[in-house]
């Protein structure tokens, strides 16, 4: 089966390419993508599969591939929203939607899943047990769309869960994994500071809002280099600081957005612990009231190590000329909703590259010239295919 298996995603590699072609022209933004999700369940329209809709709080489909006999379950997801950004490419196929693209590679994680899922369909015969095709919607937006389908109950019965991301750290053939604490976790605070306006000339008669937080801003950056361990990963970043108003007038109130990643959920709960002392802090320290929107979006995406040592195995394994070499992936510090398929069913969230052919400096992931080598959906849909056929023993 395994190298029937290869052999039709070889043949179906063009499709792959027309599909994630189709997909980058007509993008839709987390929440709103209706008209792709459609296309997909047109995709399987006919095909002897289980299909469901609206998983979750938005558009997700799960489709259910039963082999011919009961055995293990697994689940393959990829995303498919796109970003509100725009598009600088000069591609035949760019974005129609102004202000929309596709500058994740959600396009081609969802081709090469829907021609890796057809094929499969079309083998189910020779497979012991279950396949969940997990095509996700809202992966960019909190609180994303991944955590909603957990919670359906629709994957209550995986065994194993595996998901790939395009990255353009490599060029197309290179494949790279990570044990562990893989991606970053995140999370979104809003400060808002209440003092006492008063003029310029008369700051005793003030609170002045603009001190407190530019007190905030100083010391928040203290939690990074003198609460985390030097060995911890750790960012805390101010985005906003929305102080507006006139030269001799002391500010009222004062809000700021900023943003955190961590690498574990130890260092999670440390930097949590620490910016709600600071608040309680400048409260006392200056007089003045703080109401502190503190909200985790997504958990540190976690690979199982022993699910992950067996995909490497697998990797490493093959001798295939779409595949130039396997590589362990850096930790990166974004953040990725698959984490919260990982918080639940042990799996492994690998990486594949896709740099443009001729490119020394990529454009990497939401940048409005962001672009793949398309080599690379042959090289996701063949390492994955490996990885189910190496997990069910197909030979």
């Amino acid at each position: 089966m395994k190298d029937t298996l290869m052999k039709m995603l070889e043949e179906r590699k063009e499709e792959m390419i027309q599909i994630r072609r189709y997909l980058h022209k007509n993008p839709e933004l987390s929440f709103q993508e209706e008209k792709t999700a459609q296309y997909i369940a047109d995709f399987y329209k006919g095909k002897d599969v289980e299909v469901q809709r609206n998983v979750g709080n938005g558009y997700a489909i799960v489709v259910t591939i039963k082999g011919k006999k009961l055995g293990k379950s697994i689940g393959l997801r990829a995303d498919f929203d796109a970003l509100p950004i725009v598009e600088e490419t000069n591609l035949p196929f760019k974005s129609k939607n102004e202000g929309v693209m596709h500058a994740c590679g959600h396009d081609g994680h969802t081709a090469y899943l829907l021609v890796l899922a057809d094929c499969l369909i079309q083998l189910k015969s020779e497979i012991t047990g279950t396949i969940k095709i997990i095509h996700q919607h809202a992966e960019e937006v909190p609180p994303g769309g991944a955590k909603s389908v957990v919670e359906s109950g629709v994957l209550d019965d995986l065994d194993a869960i595996f998901g790939i991301h395009l990255f353009p750290i490599k060029p197309a053939g290179y494949i790279g994994y990570r044990s562990g604490f893989a991606m970053a976790g995140r999370t979104f605070f809003k400060l808002k500071i209440q003092g006492t306006g008063g003029h310029g000339s008369s700051p005793h008669l003030a609170n002045d809002s603009i001190v407190a937080g530019s007190y905030f801003v100083t010391a928040i950056q203290t939690v990074i280099s003198r609460r985390l361990s030097p060995f911890d990963v750790g960012v805390i970043t101010i985005g906003s600081f929305d102080g507006k108003g006139t030269f001799n007038v002391i500010k009222d109130s004062v809000e700021l957005e900023g943003d955190v990643r961590y690498m574990t959920v130890e260092t999670q709960q440390l930097i949590d612990q620490e910016v709600h002392r600071i608040v309680k802090g400048i409260e006392a320290e200056f007089g003045v009231s703080c109401e502190l929107i503190y909200t985790a979006d997504y958990p540190p995406l976690y690979n199982d190590p022993k699910i992950t040592a067996d995909v490497r195995a697998t990797l490493e394994s093959m001798v295939d000329p779409d595949i130039k070499g396997i590589f362990e992936g850096p930790m990166l510090s974004g953040s990725e909703d698959f984490a919260y398929y990982l918080e639940k069913i042990p799996g492994c969230f690998f990486y594949i590259g896709c740099s443009p052919k001729g490119v020394e400096n990529a454009y990497f992931n939401h940048h409005p010239k962001f672009d793949i080598d398309e080599d690379a959906l042959i090289v996701a849909a063949k390492s994955v295919a490996q990885v189910v056929c190496d997990y069910y023993g197909i030979e």
